[in-house]
């Protein structure tokens, strides 16, 4: 009795950091890309745009509402598998863009409305299958491979912040989720984690904040090119995918019995709603790009869209 009990207790909590997790990303999002409408465009992987944006009090109560929503997801992902936290990342485009249409009159085509709707469906099919269970432990190997990946990504991004418009926007969104999906993997054996002492001596720890810091800047970079529904969806899109398969593979997250079909059919759903949210979503806001560092003369400044 006493055990089903603690059972029932876990899972609606888990349950309850999903979904206030949803709503802390989408205002979040919308927030981010108000303060990234005000910063001029940069074309260099310079960290220092993340002291820029944090000058203003927008993005900081943005970067609060991200941090309190990483702390849910993390406290979400103890108990939930990754391919269901890592998926619902994406439902905060829907409280985003509600909020967008509501608080900044945003105008958001027909196709980005379908495309939402089927968001939330392929979200709820995978809320269905999913069945809790605590995290397996990494592997000295898994670990060291996501300690190299913090160098393999930023490489990566040195050159992507060469990009401009949607292109760059779809690119280094897309880098920031590869980014996060690496950290929510480091997350999910660290949350069960029993003692500070294991906690804070544990290498996973470090890597979640690394990968979290570097994803960030990428993502800042990226909601200054495009619309917010491009560069969020771009992020989830390619946050999903690893993240789901290390889980299953290898930290022994679990679906009902029977509802295998469930589950893929919900994260293919969603995964086609993100990337097609990439495609159709248009630009909210428009400002400004800084010269890059060898301007041509003869060509006038281009304006950019920023989404995030």
């Amino acid at each position: 009795m006493g055990n089903s009990s603690i059972v029932r207790h876990v899972v609606t909590s888990g349950w309850f950091f999903l979904a206030a997790m949803i709503l802390a990303y989408g205002v979040a999002n919308l927030l981010q890309s108000a303060a990234a409408a005000r910063t001029t465009v940069h074309h260099t992987f310079d960290p220092g745009l993340l002291v820029r944006l944090a000058g203003q009090r927008t993005y900081l109560l943005g970067i609060g509402c991200q941090a309190f929503g990483f702390i849910l997801a993390f406290l979400a992902r103890r108990d939930l598998p990754l391919f269901l936290v890592q998926a619902s990342v994406a439902a905060g485009l829907g409280v985003t863009a509600l909020l967008g249409v509501l608080v900044l009159k945003w105008s958001l085509p027909t196709a980005e409305i379908f495309l939402l709707t089927l968001l939330l469906a392929g979200i709820t099919a995978l809320v269905m299958a999913a069945e809790p269970a605590h995290s397996r432990r990494l592997g000295t190997i898994v670990v060291v491979l996501l300690a190299a990946s913090v160098l393999v990504i930023g490489i990566a991004g040195v050159f992507a912040v060469r990009l401009h418009g949607a292109l760059g926007s779809v690119v280094l969104g897309s880098l920031a989720g590869i980014d996060f999906s690496a950290a929510a993997i480091a997350a999910r054996p660290l949350a069960n984690e029993h003692s500070a002492a294991g906690f804070f001596t544990n290498p996973l720890l470090y890597l979640l904040v690394i990968h979290s810091l570097v994803g960030q800047l990428l993502l800042g970079l990226a909601m200054q090119r495009g619309s917010t529904t491009a560069a969020v969806a771009a992020m989830d899109a390619a946050g999903a995918v690893p993240a789901a398969i290390v889980g299953l593979l290898l930290l022994g997250d679990r679906i009902h019995e029977g509802r295998g079909w469930l589950a893929a059919v919900g994260f293919v759903i969603t995964l086609a709603a993100v990337i097609g949210l990439t495609r159709y979503a248009e630009p909210q806001h428009h400002h400004a790009t800084a010269p890059t560092r060898r301007p041509d003369p003869t060509t006038p400044l281009r304006t950019a869209a920023t989404g995030r």
